[in-house]
């Protein structure tokens, strides 16, 4: 009997990588991609199927699904991974980057939706699992860009999820809380680029220290936590529609939904030692 076949993308570290060996671990045939074949050399050498794909590129994505069924035969799984977070006031990150990261966090998520689909449909049966984070359910301060990229990709999940049902497609959400990976490095550098000078800077510089100071790192949850999360949701008859799982995702979500809109504000505020008055 032919194992599953799945696709996991932002494979070259962090949640990806791990997905990608706990898939493998499952008895999933692994397709692991990413920009960068290079950087996914451990992945190649546990047997894992390595792959260069482009979320931000068309032909990149339709090449890298035709090769997949080329080689498989179908899709099972898709794991929507690819992400970043750049931080900065709403005032002073540029439009271009605004778009990259709704291309790279969105659009390039719903196209590999869009394209293994119809595979899926054929099946009668998959899951698309799409990782958001709890920051698709709160906010925090000067991440508007970011946070709407994951509110969007929760509620596309949704309505997602309603559409493909009849064919016996799941869709589910992970929502990640703090986890060690190179997110909050890139966040806090591109928060301190945009915005650790000017207007918002007495904002940006203790919102950064607390994405990557000691403290912070100390608490975050291992990447392995959220693949052990995946592997049980794709081999559950019925997966949740969300995992909200890693450090502060459940009680951060359970704040949010507890505290008036201006409360959370000054809940968030003194968790990132920002002050509620300009400089």
């Amino acid at each position: 009997m032919n194992s599953k076949v799945a696709l996991v993308t932002g494979a070259s570290s962090g949640i990806g990588a791990a997905t990608a060996r706990k898939l493998q671990g499952l008895g999933y045939t692994v397709y692991a991609a990413a920009r960068r074949i290079d950087r996914m050399r451990d992945l190649a050498d546990a047997g894992i199927n390595v792959l260069a794909l482009d979320v931000t590129d068309d032909a990149s994505m339709q090449a890298g699904i035709e090769k997949i069924i080329s080689m498989s035969g179908c899709i099972d799984v898709l794991v929507n991974n690819a992400g970043y977070g750049s931080y900065g006031s709403v005032e002073d990150v540029s439009l271009e980057e605004a778009r990259a990261q709704f291309e790279v966090n969105v659009f390039g998520a719903v196209r590999l939706i869009q394209l293994a689909l119809p595979h899926m449909r054929r099946n009668r049966a998959g899951t698309i699992v799409n990782i958001t984070s709890m920051g698709g359910k709160i906010h925090t301060p000067l991440g508007a860009w970011y946070h709407g990229t994951k509110f969007a990709l929760e509620a596309i999940s949704d309505c997602l999820r309603m559409e493909v049902q009849p064919f016996g497609i799941e869709v589910v959400v992970i929502e990640p809380g703090g986890i060690k990976t190179e997110w909050a490095g890139i966040a806090a550098h591109k928060l301190r680029e945009v915005s650790g000078n000017g207007a918002y800077a007495s904002q940006a510089r203790p919102m950064a220290e607390s994405m990557v100071g000691e403290a912070s790192r100390k608490r975050q949850s291992p990447p392995e936590l959220i693949a052990e999360t995946i592997g049980k949701a794709v081999k559950a008859n019925r997966p949740k529609t969300r995992y909200a799982v890693g450090f502060g995702a459940k009680p951060m979500i359970f704040m949010r939904g507890l505290l008036s809109d201006r409360a959370f504000d000054r809940f968030m505020r003194m968790a990132t030692g920002i002050s509620g008055k300009a400089a």
